[in-house]
C-alpha cells in the first residue's frame, strides 16, 4: 500500500505539484539582487523553501540598467487549475537607503490592500507574510555572499495581473490593482476533485492499516503543523483534506477510526460550521450574517454583531470578537463539529475541531464529542 500523510497523498493522486507566486517572486528577487551586486544573473536560480525543497527556476527575462536589476520567472502551477499558471512574475531590485532594510512595492499587476481584515496593513502591497520572509532571506543570503548591505527596495510585478485578478476574490476583499503574491510553503498542491478525493480515501486506508486510532483532516500545511504540535501525530495519520471536508467525513463514516481532529483556517471552517462540505472559494463563501448570529449566541451585543456582519473577512470577524472577549472561534469550532457529526451519522468517531488564523495561532477549538 502507498505511504500516507500529505506527501503520500500527493504521490498517490498522480498529480504534479507546482510553485507559488511567492516562490517565483523569491527566485526572481534572488537573481535580480545577485545581478545588482555582481553584474551577472544566475540562471537557473535556486532557492530554499520552508520545508527544505530547493527548486531551480529558469529566467524568462532580465534587465540590468540605471542602478536597478529586473529578473522574471514564469509560474508553473503543476497540474493545479491555477489562474496564475503561466503568468510572468517580475522582481525589480533597487538599492535602498543605508539602514532601511528590505522594502516592498507593488508593481504593475500586483494589488494593494485597501480594507482591514487581511494579514497586511491597509496601503501595503499584497505580498503575503511568508513570501516576504522568503525574499528577505534571499536578500540576506546574496548580501552575505557578495558584500551587499541588504538595504533594498523590491518591486514585484505580474504581467496581466490586473486582468487575472478579476477571476479571483481580490476585488471583493479590497485588494485592488492586481493579484496577491501568495504561498506558505512555496509549493502549489494540485487539486483535481476526483484524484484528490481518491487520495484522501487512500490516506484513511493507510492510517487504519498502520493501526492509528486518531487522524487529523487538515486544510493546509499550517493547520497540519498545528495538529502535529498539539497531538504529536505521525505523518501517516495526517490527511490533507484541503477543501474536501465532505470526502473525509463520508469515507470515515464507512471506515471509522476512534477520533478525528479537523484543523483549518477560521474562514474555511466557518463554512463547514454553516453546513458546507466543499470549502473551496468558488463553491462556498464565508457567511458573515451567519457569523454574526453565532457571535450573538456567544455573548456579542448588537453593535459587535453588526460589525461582524459587515467585516471584510472571516479573519477580521474573529479578531473583532477576540478583542471584545467573545469566543466566536469556539462557537465556529462547535458548529463545525456538529456538521461533521451529522455527516458521520452513527459512525463511532469522536470529533474535535481546531480553528487557526493565518499565522497558525489557535483562535477557536472544541473538545472531542461523538453521537
Amino acid at each position: 500500500m502507498a505511504d500516507g500523510g500529505r506527501s503520500g497523498q500527493l504521490r498517490s493522486s498522480g498529480l504534479r505539484s507546482g510553485w507559488t507566486t511567492g516562490a517565483c517572486a523569491t527566485a526572481a528577487t534572488k537573481a535580480a539582487y545577485t545581478a545588482l551586486l555582481t553584474g551577472e544573473f544566475p540562471d537557473p536560480v535556486v532557492i530554499t523553501l520552508p520545508k527544505g525543497q530547493q527548486p531551480a527556476f529558469a529566467l524568462a527575462g532580465e534587465l540590468l540598467a540605471d542602478g536597478r536589476a529586473m529578473a522574471a520567472v514564469v509560474k508553473d502551477a503543476g497540474d493545479d487549475p491555477d489562474v496564475t499558471h503561466g503568468a510572468v512574475v517580475r522582481a525589480t531590485v533597487r538599492p535602498g537607503a543605508p539602514g532601511s532594510g528590505v522594502a516592498f512595492r507593488a508593481g504593475e499587476g500586483v494589488g494593494t490592500v485597501t480594507k482591514p481584515g487581511l494579514p497586511l496593513a491597509v496601503g501595503e502591497p499584497a505580498i503575503n507574510p511568508v513570501p516576504r520572509e522568503l525574499m528577505r532571506g534571499v536578500v540576506a543570503e546574496v548580501a552575505a555572499a557578495h558584500g551587499g548591505s541588504g538595504d533594498v527596495e523590491i518591486e514585484i510585478a505580474i504581467d496581466h495581473g490586473a486582468e487575472l485578478a478579476r477571476s479571483t476574490w481580490n476585488p471583493r476583499l479590497g485588494i485592488l490593482g492586481g493579484l496577491s503574491v501568495l504561498g506558505t510553503t512555496g509549493v502549489v498542491v494540485p487539486y483535481s476533485c476526483s484524484a484528490w478525493i481518491e487520495s484522501i480515501r487512500r490516506g484513511v486506508d493507510v492510517a487504519r492499516a498502520a493501526g492509528h486510532t486518531h487522524v487529523a483532516g487538515c486544510t493546509g500545511s499550517t493547520s497540519e503543523r498545528v495538529a502535529i504540535a498539539e497531538y504529536a501525530l505521525p505523518e501517516d495519520a495526517l490527511l490533507d483534506m484541503g477543501d474536501f471536508a465532505g470526502a473525509v467525513l463520508k469515507y470515515l463514516r464507512r471506515h471509522p477510526v476512534d477520533r478525528l481532529t479537523i484543523a483549518g483556517g477560521f474562514a474555511k471552517l466557518s463554512k463547514l460550521a454553516a453546513g458546507h462540505l466543499d470549502l473551496h472559494s468558488a463553491r462556498s463563501q464565508v457567511d458573515k450574517g451567519y457569523l454574526a448570529g453565532l457571535a450573538r449566541s456567544a455573548g456579542a451585543g448588537e453593535p459587535l454583531a453588526a460589525a461582524v456582519a459587515e467585516a471584510n473577512t472571516g479573519l477580521q470577524a474573529v479578531q473583532l470578537c477576540r478583542a471584545a472577549g467573545v469566543p466566536l472561534g469556539d462557537a465556529v469550532a462547535e458548529a463545525a463539529r456538529a456538521t461533521a457529526l451529522d455527516v458521520l451519522r452513527e459512525a463511532p468517531v469522536a470529533v474535535d475541531v481546531i480553528c487557526i488564523d493565518r499565522a497558525g495561532t489557535i483562535v477557536g477549538r472544541c473538545a472531542p464529542a461523538s453521537r
